[in-house]
């Protein structure tokens, strides 16, 4: 894309660096089940159960067996949803990069993106519902431009006879509030905005006693019209009032609402021109001092200062510059500034939720040992581990993408952005800057085929924008084995959880047996709908549950049920880490009473169950 840069940056990322060939080992604490009440169903009881492991260090390897077998990371905390317990089974869900292809609705974000590589004032090229929000948004900037002020202004004296002088006056108003009027809606076949003079007989009817009305422009009216025509084009009125940000009956968009808007940002234009503008019923209206009125009636003289910041904007023609940047996960105060604007604007966290310390630890810290790349086709350019993804316009940081880059995929995290630039559907435009960039990494990297987009909770209609990256496939949460995402819907549908792989045979064309769940069936906790058509502006990525807020809870009765249920499991070549020392279970086992053997094998039964065998020889199991 024209315009467009991508850069690696070196930056630090705990967990050291390990070379080529040297991926380091992992080290785990087991701390079992964890009870904590649920960020998705919000039902108020401790009813979202996982198991959980901290992590002080973690190879690229081990994460990306993990996560084939259901688990996530929040910063240096691991999480396993146990599935036939939670309130809301969640769904690992993946995507092949190379197979992806997107939505109509998905193609349209990604224009919008390209559209600011274009001439600068067609950022705001995407709907004239969207551009004319941007003007909102602009306009409440205005009066606190610093560039306005009298040593910014370009000052002219006209001096002619009254019609002549008149007749410039409103020729500088018009052009200035049609290049207002043009910033954001560029490109939309409206009539070029018109100033009029007001007959001295009316100028009273609606001003002030100490002023006249002289000038009036009734712009608003056919902006208005041109919105209502456009909003009866938009077949889905929920997304016309996401679009809107309210109800659709709002008078958000009344020509009078258009006309305040207008006026406050043509405030320091009247200033300049010694008149004062205020909207009224609709229309644009320009005062005078009536001492002034008359003085300009009598000498036909009036100063007329030209605003700088009205023409100063990118030249016609000259493109914004869109910039990606990707660097390793560390922390940047811009960007954590940008996370707490996103959180309490588009999440409503309190100020007190959202400090450094949290972010840090959701965000920023990571157990992944970076591997530096390599020239045999086994690394990307940028290495393995965790990342952030900028994305900044002309020097502004608009969204920050943060995930992982493990030898299979792109694992993506969370992304934040600025909710001033929800318009853009930068959810979107991440997701599928992600997906791209797998998609080329391939190149260098053919192991990299994969985006997973985290969890799927069909339970939460919140969550299910992410079926919408297909063809998509959900990881069965009993063998560990993919099913197409087609395949599994009709069986959520009838159930939260669902041992998917059961139904594997069905990808092969076989009939579908709805008998099967007949005898078992749940019914859904609340009427589950489809997600509604666009939802890149405000939920593109749900909180994950920052799991280390939740409560431990001891759960002896679980211990033994594990114990029970992988009593023929060999514990022998389970990897202990005792302190800097590595010990195989079969070594250490006879350092322990009987009791203590007893306590501890449970344990590592149920560590066993989670991880699976082989990365319980892999893995170390820190002891202290």
């Amino acid at each position: 894309m024209a315009g467009k840069k991508t850069r690696s940056e070196a930056s630090t990322s705990r967990g050291g660096g390990g070379g080529n060939g040297d991926r380091g080992e992992s080290v785990v604490m087991d701390v079992g089940r964890r009870k904590s009440t649920c960020g998705y169903c919000r039902s108020g009881a401790r009813t979202s159960i996982s198991h959980g492991l901290w992590v002080d260090t973690l190879t690229v390897d081990h994460y990306q067996a993990l996560i084939d077998r259901g688990w996530r990371r929040s910063g240096c905390f691991l999480y396993k949803p146990e599935m036939e317990k939670t309130c809301c089974p969640s769904y690992t869900i993946r995507l092949k990069a190379s197979d992806f292809f997107p939505t109509n609705e998905q193609s349209r974000a990604s224009k919008r993106m390209q559209s600011i590589n274009s001439p600068a004032r067609c950022i705001f090229e995407t709907s004239i519902i969207s551009r004319f929000r941007m003007l909102q948004m602009v306009s409440c900037n205005a009066a606190h431009d610093q560039n306005a002020g009298p040593a910014a202004m370009e000052c002219s004296v006209v001096a002619s006879e009254d019609k002549e002088n008149d007749d410039q006056r409103i020729r500088f108003l018009s052009g200035q509030i049609d290049k207002i009027v043009q910033l954001c809606l560029k490109s939309v076949e409206l009539p070029k905005a018109s100033v009029k003079k007001v007959p001295p007989a009316k100028r009273k009817l609606q001003a002030d006693i100490s002023e006249d009305l002289i000038y009036t422009s009734s712009i608003a009216f056919q902006i208005a019209a041109k919105i209502k025509r456009t909003k009866k084009n938009i077949e889905n009125e929920k997304s016309v009032q996401r679009v809107l940000g309210e109800k659709e009956d709002s008078e958000e968009l009344s020509p009078k609402r258009i006309a305040e808007i207008l006026a406050s940002y043509s405030k320091q234009l009247g200033d300049s021109c010694g008149l004062s503008v205020r909207a009224c019923n609709g229309h644009i209206n320009f005062y005078s001092a009536a001492e002034q009125a008359q003085l300009v009636e009598k000498t036909g003289r009036h100063v007329i200062t030209k605003p700088s910041h009205v023409e100063s904007d990118k030249p016609q023609g000259q493109k914004r510059r869109l910039e990606i940047r990707l660097k390793k996960s560390c922390f940047d105060y811009e960007e954590y500034s940008l996370y707490r604007k996103y959180q309490l604007q588009v999440h409503n966290d309190t100020p007190a939720h959202v400090t450094e310390s949290s972010y840090k630890r959701f965000l920023v810290d990571t157990p992944l040992v970076y591997v530096s790349p390599s020239d045999d086709g086994a690394v990307p350019p940028c290495g393995f581990g965790s990342f952030h993804q900028q994305y900044v316009v002309d020097g502004k940081l608009i969204a920050v993408g943060v995930f992982d880059i493990l030898p299979k995929c792109l694992s993506s995290k969370y992304l934040f952005w600025d909710p001033d630039f929800a318009f853009l559907s930068l959810g979107k435009y991440s997701a599928l800057e992600e997906i791209r960039w797998v998609s080329q990494n391939q190149v260098h990297c053919p192991s990299l085929q994969y985006y997973y987009l985290g969890y799927y909770i069909h339970s939460c209609s919140k969550m299910r924008y992410k079926a919408a990256y297909r063809p998509s496939e959900l990881l069965c949460p009993l063998r560990y084995q993919w099913v197409r995402y087609d395949i599994a819907k009709p069986l959520l549908d009838r159930r939260k959880y669902v041992v998917l792989s059961d139904f594997a045979a069905l990808q092969n064309g076989d009939s579908f047996p709805l008998n099967v769940l007949d005898n078992d069936m749940e019914e859904e906790q609340n009427s589950i709908q489809e997600e509604p058509n666009d939802v890149s502006t405000n939920d593109d990525e749900m909180a994950e549950l920052d799991s280390e807020d939740s409560d431990d809870e001891s759960d002896s009765d679980a211990s033994v049920a594990a114990t029970t249920e992988m009593e023929d499991v060999d514990l022998s070549n389970v990897l202990i880490g005792l302190k800097e020392a590595r010990l195989r279970y079969k070594d250490l086992r006879h350092a322990f009473d009987s009791n203590q053997r007893k306590v501890l094998e449970s344990h590592l039964q149920r560590y066993t169950r989670v991880v699976g065998s082989e990365l319980s020889r892999e893995m170390v199991y820190s002891l202290g």
